[in-house]
């Protein structure tokens, strides 16, 4: 547990002071349940997450669907690949609640925060392979599928019971995902959650022509596995964006981070390091290792990937004069002359700190048991600079 309390602290400590800094051993020294709850409190805050699910019902398998996004975003550490691939910064998936035979299909929203800005949203359905039979069926190949959201579910039929969101034709023959845009109806339905009853999908023939009910369908929530249930995945942007750091000229001679991914290493620089018998205070600014284990901190039961990550944290000294290697900017020259003259009794030397920082994602189950896919910013130190 005291462990677990360093880490914390550490975590939520972006900026270290320069000056006279508690010890690790002091911070220990408060070491009770309630120093550990309040902890984890801050720590679900930098996360967005207000109540995380305290158990899942059985062994739930997230939809393969968004754990080819998370790898398609991340790396195995939740590092962000591309800051670019992802349209805004969460990502929800919601299973059928219906769970009717006919197609009709209903989504619970009450997760998605008021905050949150819909971008897009989809219904994912999976095809089933047509009966083809020996009846006229087999004379189509095309069939229009409509996806209608639901106005009033007592009068379907009436031209104020549906309204059509997406429509086209897909071949009869064949099996797969399908997904059609949805985004308006999402947006009336996290305007006002009453107004939520479902969408109805049908299926004609060309020209209108009605087929047989058995012939085309798309899998329920009721019969279907698991792997092939209908789902709402829903694209957000919930507005934390990370504070950008200033651009330095001398981006090509950054302290790189040799952790990292290739992929987003910065330019490695010449540098010689002290040995590891030097004193920490004569140690230059430098990045060290900062693991975050999500097990140890006993949230393991509900966050899918990653398992934990590496933080990183900056440590060292910024001894006068600064060189380009330590990324000053020219406040950081300035303070360190300053302070090297004594001109000023008040003035500490720069801050080691981090100064290129990158997102993060986080695919877990929230309190409703939904998947969703979540990226922060400014989770992992790539750099540090004296500032």
């Amino acid at each position: 547990m005291v462990r677990t309390l360093l880490l914390l602290s550490l975590l939520l400590s972006w900026m270290p002071a320069c000056a006279a800094r508690p010890s690790h051993a002091h911070l220990a020294l408060g070491n009770s349940e309630d120093q550990r709850a309040e902890a984890l409190k801050r720590l679900l805050q930098v996360f967005g997450i207000t109540d995380p699910p305290q158990s899942l019902h059985g062994i739930k398998q997230p939809p393969q669907y968004m754990v080819d996004l998370y790898n398609t975003v991340a790396g195995a550490d939740g590092v962000t690949k591309d800051p670019d691939i992802l349209e805004g910064n969460t990502v929800r998936s919601f299973l059928d609640k219906f769970h009717s035979g006919q197609m009709h299909f209903l989504f619970i929203l009450s997760s998605v925060a008021k905050n949150e800005r819909v971008l897009t949203a989809e219904l994912h359905l999976f095809k089933l392979r047509a009966r083809m039979g020996d009846g006229p069926l087999r004379r189509h190949h095309f069939c229009q599928v409509s996806v209608y959201q639901i106005l009033d579910q007592h009068n379907l039929d009436s031209p104020d019971g549906k309204k059509l969101l997406s429509a086209r034709l897909l071949a009869v023959q064949g099996s797969g995902w399908e997904v059609f845009s949805i985004t308006q109806a999402v947006r009336d339905w996290t305007e006002e959650e009453s107004s939520n009853q479902g969408l109805l999908v049908t299926v004609r023939g060309l020209g209108g022509a009605v087929l047989d009910p058995s012939a085309v369908q798309f899998a329920s929530g009721r019969d279907h596995h698991e792997s092939k249930k209908p789902m709402l995945v829903l694209f957000t942007d919930d507005g934390r964006r990370g504070a950008a750091l200033p651009t330095n000229t001398f981006s090509d001679m950054a302290l790189e981070n040799p952790y990292l991914p290739e992929e987003i290493r910065i330019p490695q620089i010449n540098r010689t390091r002290p040995p590891r018998s030097a004193g920490e205070q004569q140690l230059p600014c430098q990045i060290h290792p900062l693991s975050v284990d999500f097990e140890e901190i006993g949230w393991s039961g509900w966050i899918i990937s990653p398992r934990g990550y590496n933080a990183f944290h900056c440590r060292g000294s910024c001894p006068f004069p600064l060189g380009e290697n330590m990324r000053p900017t020219n406040h950081a020259t300035v303070q360190s002359i300053i302070n090297a003259l004594k001109l000023s009794q008040d003035v500490s030397g720069p801050c080691c700190v981090p100064d290129k920082l990158f997102s993060i994602n986080l695919l877990y189950f929230d309190d409703d048991e939904n998947v969703v896919l979540k990226q922060y910013d400014d989770m992992v130190a790539g750099s540090c600079g004296c500032h």
